[in-house]
């Protein structure tokens, strides 16, 4: 029976092998393969049958059933016996020769179950296919693979059996006509080969030892002179390259003597197919064996064959080897190894070959060449031991090579050739210096002729794997340490080798650091060995001057400076201690920044001061003359690099500082006036910054040698001491002029100030005076530059003593002339910027300028850069990018300038008439037309404000008497078109006040709070809205109205005035300003006619839209509502609705005083309750029915409690009457969702929105949500409006369907923000739970529902008069409002947990009421009873709830499986929590738990997530009491919330424990799985098959016979024919299971 069982099976699952899906037949075959595991002969022998019984079924499906057998056999075959295999192998033999014709997967798969019986029993293998094989008939093609498989999976057991079947074989040969056939014998002949060498390589296991290579080698020749002579001819490409793997291992077993006589034909045959094929890899593959089997028999044809091997195989390597093609890599290997073999046997001819071949034209040639000498090289070495000066000698002309692939593979010799000692002979240094110039390449140089079909390799990779390979060679080579020390520091100094100084100096230090700890510290570098070594002067100064750069080239300044410090012994043995202190903080300095953080300027002074530290540490004046002379003699290595060339000059200026031989001094500096390139401008820098740094030490020595020079008449062409200039251009001589000036500025900045000022006007001035009279740009700025640092010079001296600057003047006016001489339409040189920044140090010294003097510079200094053209019109007609920014940076610095100097003036005279005078210059321009001309004048005058009041010391109390004139000048800006000007104008306003204050007497640091607000206003100025401009502005005018003496404010007053009828913009709202100010002071003076006068207002806004109008309307309307309050509301209300902005805006003008808005928010409230809020009109469309339409007043003082409540003054009446605004407003949304616009509001509605835009739609139920939106906002309640909206409540407030939602959702916000609020809004909405309108009891229902969530009304007393309320609602005829009722009472389980043990009887009651709801067609009430029971069981007492466990377990069962997820949710849920109360009913409630266990197991696989997450609760709650530790653990550790689920491997674990714990319940868990296998939800019919499969898996064999076998296999059977693969797979799964309980 079981057999048949099994049988039976197997045949359901053979018969399913039809089906298509891919991943279907892959479970077919494994679920076989598992059968097969168990019965792996009742398997093998169902496979037979049924082969044989379906002879007709198609070959694909043959393939699963033979693929599963052969995986049956490979696993098992240590346990078939002899007859099952006979089956096997008999089956299998016919399936694979059934067909005459190749059908290779089919055929394949039998061969491949041959070959697996074949591992054991591979003589009744070969018996049975030996009879497939007979003497004279040309066998299968699956005969001969077969075969060649065999011979390689068993040698040992096919070897034997090779000289007979080689003997039938070769009669064979030549009877093979068809190009497979012979294909397949070359396939075996070289597998036989290859498990022949095999055999006789492990002679010490084999069965027979007395096996002999000539056992086979006839045959093999025999075979050899077929395949050779006859098919290697064959015109198809794959038959040759079949052959061609056959001869490789076939040369090693042919006879010695008949493989050196084939040699001769057998080369050349080879090497000719390289033309024909196009993949070489197994063509070189072969010609290697051959080689190596010829080497191996000492041929001496070789030598012959040498030459044309040699030409044939060196094109393969030159052809480069694809990466994304790997035979072509793989070929590239095997070709070397051809090389190897040969180079190793003719090491003299390999190279007589390959070395002229690097003097090829052809790039490719030069390539190939030098990678097959490293390959000789590498594998080689003793062979090439003796001829490495030869080969040395050899490399040349490739290192002369530009290639970048002819340099890279260069790197690639040099690093093979350094690994066998090449680099230590002569000659090797030539090949260190080619691998340090390709570490020097830049990142940008390209090869200087590429050929056009050269690959994109670029300098970057030489660069970047030389410079791998020299630290490699350095630090891991230990021979190289005599080679490359200390030969690299010949490297260091050359300027070419610039961009390897990185690398250079990280394996400089390695290796020193390496001598260092060998002992030879002291004599680290040995000049007596070493002559071309560079001095420790060039060194040192090579190695300082990179390091100014530091990040370039791979943080070069890191390495340069580390390697110094390595060195300093050998610099001078006086560094040791200062260096090794002061280097690895220089170090640490730049690893701390990046290159944008480091400040060049500090760093170059670090660099300096350390410069300064080792010439004092060294103070030995013959050194220091040596390392100065080295600095001068490296300048013009740097012509290239400005930056190190600059700093190279400043380190001459400090050396020659330090040297005491005066005439070395004179000596250095004339030389560097003779050879300084003087059209370079950072070369004119660097050698004035020389010249002033030397000037700090050698002040005499620099001004005798400037004299000098300016004596020389360099300029006339003369001859003499400065003949070097003798042929320089004019050009050229305004730079040396330039050059010149500039030492002369530098030496007065630098030089000591108590020798210096005697100096200036003597003899510097004097030599710089007679080159103002120029038009030269550079020589101009210069001059600029210089008289700049002189005055900065004798501003710093003059602090320690009285100094008079006679020239001052003359000084001066030549600036403003060349200010003057800027073109005024544009700004195209620093010359302004420069000028005034020399200026502002000028008009500090002494003495004092005449006021024409003074005036003079004022006026050309704004009109130089006021009137300039606007910063955006240069953009436009400046197209470059990089220029514009320049010049936006350059108009900057300009105004920054221009600030300057007019603080500098105004500095001379700090008082109210100076500042006056100061803005009599300034006036016009801040009133200017032009918008860019009045912007920088206010931005100049904040400025300039901003600086006096920081400068003031009032020591008197005096009067500030041209404060109102200034504050006129300036407030009118605070409304300027710019909101820069705006904004500059409120920091005048700032200034001018607390001016004020501190000429009252208040101290300089004082802080008035008025004036301080003025800061908080600029924020309303920055977007140029006219609301807020007039805002702020006001503001503004009340704070200078506050702070402006009483003696002034009548003349502020009447100069705002003047600008009131002013078309001027500004000058209007200066005027709104002050009429707002006169209108809160004279509130008497209104008409009483009120109707007329509200009608007025209303027609002059309509006429007039400006805003200090509409100001001063509201001003008006509020005068007018706070003595006649309900005239004014009236009137209001009679507007038409929609109310237009300009009703809107009266309105919100009575939101001002609180008790005021308080009576008009009172009166308005009692408009809204006192009519119906919409009256039922029926409707005359199909359908018919009621629509309900809005009443025209309560809809109207909605709209007006908006208005009010939206002006942020009302908030205190609001605040007053929250619960009754609140409870209205509330009730108003409820009673106005769905309810239209009477249809004469609807089409004006329509017409004003199409007119414009709308301020806000007229629909009642929005208008209704926002006016109790904005309730909320001003009632201190911002949360909870923010809490509703970011919950989406509003809108579904809105929603017919939805309205209770976003009211629960209000009531939440509520409790949670606006809890002490609620007593007085509860009791005020519980008479509407009476009403008449559903609607009104729907939405107090829902607020109470969700108010009972919250412990708030526990707190507030309210909880029993709540529940009350919600139990009395359980009888509503309204659904909704019962459903409501029942999720409060639910609630109370969050809300009031304490509370629900008290009264649980009464809450557990109305629960079960709800799920036996009669009038609920949609499940809807019983749906919230079992949410809102699942809350209320962790708090009820269990004698409560025991007597009904049974009844709700019940009730809520059929739920499990419903269509809506909700119901599936909540009553797996409610199960969960149910669990809680069983153990008084243990068995009672277990049973229940049995029940819906696959239920719930099953639903871990539903779709909906909501539902798995409750099916993973209710699991964790049943598992403690289901009697089993393992199951229960499972439940907790896998079945978190948060935690993924493996579904497969987590049902496994579960039926293990089941069938452990409950085997007896196996048959029921299927027959309730059985159910399920008619699911709608495709995951879950997958599952239940699967969880059958584990079940059967982990039954212990004593309960195998509860299930009944023929029903599963029928309904597994059927399940099988399931549309969806994924089914079908789990289906195929389960069936190869049941052979456990078979």
């Amino acid at each position: 029976m079981m057999e048949s069982r099994i049988k039976r099976l197997a045949t359901t699952l053979m018969d399913a092998t039809t089906d298509k899906d891919p991943l279907v037949q892959e479970q077919i075959y494994d679920a076989l393969c598992y059968l097969g595991e168990s019965e792996p002969e009742e398997i093998l022998n169902s496979c037979d049958e049924y082969l044989r019984q379906h002879d007709k079924l198609a070959y694909p499906h043959r393939v699963i059933i033979l693929k599963a057998m052969e995986t049956v056999v490979k696993n098992n075959i240590t346990l078939l016996d002899k007859s099952t295999a006979k089956v096997v192998i008999f089956l299998a033999s016919n399936e694979m020769t059934k067909s005459k014709e190749v059908i290779r997967d089919w055929q394949q798969a039998a061969s491949n179950v041959l070959v697996a019986v074949g591992q054991r029993f591979i003589n009744k293998v070969m018996e049975e296919v030996l009879t497939k094989f007979q003497p004279g008939i040309l066998p299968h093609y699956f005969v001969m693979q077969t075969f060649a498989n065999l011979s390689v999976s068993n040698v040992f057991g096919m070897v034997p059996f090779l000289n007979s079947i080689l003997g039938t074989m070769l009669p064979m040969l030549g009877m093979a006509k068809q190009d497979h056939m012979k294909s397949v014998f070359c396939y075996a002949l070289q597998h036989f080969s290859e498990s022949i060498q095999e055999y006789l390589a492990n002679l010490d296991k084999a069965p027979d030892p007395t096996v002999r290579k000539d056992t086979f080698s006839n045959e093999i020749f025999s075979a050899y002179e077929v395949l050779f002579n006859s098919w290697l001819q064959h015109r198809e490409a794959k038959l040759r390259l079949a052959v061609v793997e056959a001869l490789g291992p076939m040369s090693y077993l042919m006879p010695s003597d008949k493989l050196e006589e084939q040699l001769p034909k057998l080369i050349p045959g080879i090497l000719a197919l390289y033309k024909k094929h196009t993949e070489a890899f197994y063509i070189s593959k072969s010609l290697c064996q051959i080689l190596e089997a010829s080497v191996n028999i000492g041929s001496r044809s070789l030598d012959v064959q040498l030459d044309s091997l040699l030409g044939t195989l060196h094109p393969q390597i030159c052809a480069p080897a694809d990466p994304s093609v790997p035979l072509t890599v793989k070929n590239h290997t095997e070709v070397l190894r051809c090389f190897t073999v040969l180079a190793c046997s003719f090491p003299d001819r390999v190279l007589a070959f390959l070395l002229p071949k690097l003097e090829s034209s052809n790039e490719r040639t030069r390539v190939g060449t030098l990678l097959i000498m490293r390959q000789i090289i590498n594998s080689a070495p003793s062979q090439m031991e003796i001829k490495k000066p030869f080969i040395l000698s050899s490399m040349k002309l490739p290192l002369q090579d530009s290639n970048n692939k002819v340099k890279r593979a260069m790197v690639q010799v040099i690093s093979a050739m350094a690994h066998h000692g090449y680099l230590e002979q002569p000659g090797g240094e030539a090949m260190m210096e080619f691998l340090v110039r390709q570490c020097a390449l830049s990142s940008d140089a390209q090869p200087k002729k590429q050929p056009p079909d050269a690959d994109d390799l670029t300098s970057d990779s030489v660069q970047s794997i030389s410079v791998n390979t020299l630290f490699l060679l350095s630090t891991t080579v230990d021979r190289m340490s005599n080679v490359l020390w200390p030969y690299l520091l010949e490297f260091v100094t050359p300027i070419q080798f610039t961009n390897a100084l990185t690398p250079l100096c990280k394996s400089l230090m390695y290796l020193a650091m390496k001598k260092q700890e060998e002992g030879e510290s002291a004599s680290l570098i040995r000049y007596d060995l070493n002559a071309n070594l560079p001095s420790p002067y060039a060194l040192t100064t090579r190695l300082l001057v990179v390091s100014s750069q530091p990040y370039v080239g791979d943080c070069r300044g890191t390495a340069a400076l580390r390697l110094l410090n390595v060195l300093h012994y050998s610099v001078h043995p006086a560094l040791d201690q200062l260096w090794s202190k002061k280097i690895p903080l220089l170090v640490e300095h730049i690893e701390e920044n990046m290159e944008k953080s480091l400040s060049q300027k500090d760093w170059e002074e670090k660099l300096l001061l350390f410069l300064q530290e080792t010439l004092v540490a060294v103070s030995d004046n013959t050194w220091i003359c040596h390392f100065v002379t080295e600095m001068c003699r490296q300048l013009h290595s740097y012509n290239g690099f400005p930056l190190e060339k600059n700093f190279l000059y400043k380190c001459i200026g400090t050396t020659l500082g330090a040297c005491a031989s005066k005439d070395l001094v004179q000596k250095q500096l004339q030389e560097l006036l003779e050879t300084a390139r003087y059209h370079e401008e950072a070369e004119r820098e660097g050698l004035a910054s020389c010249f002033g740094i030397c000037a700090i030490n050698h002040l005499e020595e620099t001004l005798a040698k400037l004299e000098d020079f300016v004596r020389s008449d360099v300029f006339k062409k003369s001859v003499g001491l400065f003949s070097i200039f003798k042929d320089r251009s004019d050009t050229e001589v305004e730079k040396i002029k330039s050059t010149l000036i500039l030492c002369y500025g530098y030496v007065a900045v630098y030089a000591p100030k108590e020798l210096v000022l005697s100096r200036i006007e003597a003899d510097i001035l004097k030599n710089i005076f007679q080159y103002f009279n120029t038009k030269d740009l550079t020589l101009k700025l210069c001059l600029i530059r210089s008289i700049c640092m002189i005055s900065q010079a004798i501003y710093n001296g003059v602090k320690c003593g009285d100094f008079v600057f006679s020239r001052k003047a003359e000084l001066v006016a030549q600036m403003v002339e060349f200010i003057k001489a800027e073109p005024p339409e544009a700004m195209r040189t620093p010359v302004r910027q420069r000028a005034m920044i020399t200026c502002t140090y000028l008009v500090i010294l002494e003495p004092h300028l005449s006021d024409p003097d003074r005036t003079e510079l004022i006026d050309t200094c704004l009109a130089s850069v006021l009137a300039l053209p606007p910063l955006e019109l240069v953009k436009e007609r400046d197209e470059n990018g990089g220029d514009a920014l320049h010049k936006e940076m350059l108009y900057g610095d300009t105004i920054s300038a221009l600030k300057d100097l007019l603080k500098s003036l105004l500095q001379r005279n700090l008082t109210p008439h100076g500042l006056q005078d100061m803005f009599a210059h300034l006036g016009p321009w801040i009133k200017s037309n032009k918008e860019h001309e009045r912007q920088r004048a206010v931005e100049v005058s904040a400025a300039l404000l901003d600086f006096y009041l920081s400068k003031l010391n009032v020591n008197t109390v005096i009067p500030f008497y041209n404060l109102s004139v200034l504050i006129a000048l300036f407030s009118p800006r605070c409304s300027d078109s710019l909101a820069s000007v705006r904004q500059h104008a409120v920091d005048c306003v700032y200034s001018l006040l607390y001016i004020q204050l501190c000429y009252e007497g208040f101290a300089r640091d004082h802080r008035d709070e008025m004036v301080e607000g003025l800061k908080a206003l600029k924020k309303g100025l920055e977007e140029p809205d006219f609301t807020v401009l007039f805002h702020t502005c006001n503001n503004i005018a009340m704070v200078i109205g506050k702070r402006i003496p009483p003696d002034q404010l009548m003349s502020l007053l009447l100069a705002m005035f003047e600008g009131l009828a002013d078309p001027d913009k500004n000058c209007s709202r200066a005027a709104t300003v002050m009429i707002n100010s006169l209108l809160k002071e004279r509130g008497g003076v209104l008409q009483e006619k009120v109707p007329d006068i509200m009608s007025i207002i209303h027609s002059k806004l309509e006429e007039v839209d400006e805003e200090h109008i509409r100001k001063a309307a509201q001003q008006t309307v509020y005068i007018l509502a706070s003595q006649h309050k309900s005239v004014v509301v009236s009137s209001l209300l009679g507007s038409s609705l929609p109310f237009d902005s300009h009703t809107c805006t009266m309105w919100r003008s009575l939101a001002t005083e609180p008790t005021l808005t308080s009576q008009i928010l009172e009166q308005l409230l009692e408009k809204v309750n006192r009519d119906v809020p919409y009256k039922e009109s029926k409707c005359f469309l199909l359908g018919s029915g009621s629509e309900r339409i809005a009443t025209p007043l309560p809809l109207a003082a909605t709209c007006a409690l908006y208005e009010i409540m939206s002006a942020p003054e009302s908030g205190a009446a609001v605040l007053g009457l929250y619960p009754p605004l609140f409870v209205t407003l509330l009730l108003r949304v409820s009673c106005t969702v769905g309810v239209q616009l009477p249809k004469n509001l609807q089409s004006r509605e329509r017409r004003s929105s199409s007119h414009g835009p709308a301020p806000r739609s007229l629909h009642p139920c929005s208008c209704a949500v926002e006016t109790l939106k904005v309730m909320l906002a001003r009632g201190g309640s911002e949360e909870v409006a923010r809490a509703v909206g970011n919950a989406g409540g509003w809108e579904l407030m809105a929603s017919p369907e939805r309205h209770h939602d976003g009211i629960a959702v209000l009531a939440r916000a509520m409790a949670r923000h606006a809890g002490p609020r609620l007593p007085l809004i509860v009791k005020n909405l519980i008479p509407t739970l009476s009403s008449v309108f559903d609607s009104q009891r729907i939405t107090t229902t829902a607020f109470f529902a969700e108010l009972l969530n919250s412990n708030v009304v526990n707190d507030l007393i309210l909880l029993e008069t709540m529940m009350d309320n919600m139990t009395g609602r359980q009888k509503d005829s309204c659904m909704l409002v019962r459903m409501l009722a029942l999720r409060g009472l639910g609630n109370i389980a969050s809300g009031s947990p304490d509370k629900v043990r008290k009264h649980g009887a009464t809450l557990l009651a109305s629960m079960v009421n709800g799920m036996d709801d009669k009038d609920d067609p949609h499940n809807l009430v019983a749906l919230e009873a079992m949410s809102s029971l699942s809350k209320l069981l962790d708090h009820v007492e269990e004698r409560d709830i025991q007597s009904m466990l049974l009844h709700i377990a019940i009730r809520i069962r059929p739920f499990f499986d419903s269509e809506q997820p909700d119901l599936r949710q909540s009553s797996i849920v409610l199960f969960g929590n149910l669990t809680k109360f069983s153990e008084d009913n243990c068995e009672v409630f277990f049973e229940q738990i049995l029940n819906g266990l696959v239920t719930l197991l099953l639903h871990l696989q539903d779709p909906k997530p909501e539902v798995v997450k409750a099916c993973k609760f209710a699991l964790r709650m049943c598992g403690p009491n289901m009697g089993c530790e393992g199951l229960c653990d499972m439940f907790l550790n896998h079945l978190r919330e948060d935690r993924s689920l493996h579904y497969g491997e987590f049902m496994n674990n579960v039926c293990k424990h089941l069938m452990q714990t409950y085997p007896e319940m196996l048959n029921r868990l299927i027959v309730t799985n059985l159910f399920y296998f008619k699911s709608n939800w495709v995951d879950i019919r997958a599952a239940a098959p699967m969880f059958i499969g584990f079940l059967v898996l982990h039954v212990d064999e004593d309960h195998c016979q509860q299930v009944d076998l023929d029903q599963l296999i029928s309904a597994l059977n059927l399940l099988l024919k399931d549309p969806v693969p994924a089914v079908r797979v789990k289906v195929a799964e389960t069936l190869g299971r049941l052979v456990r309980i078979l």
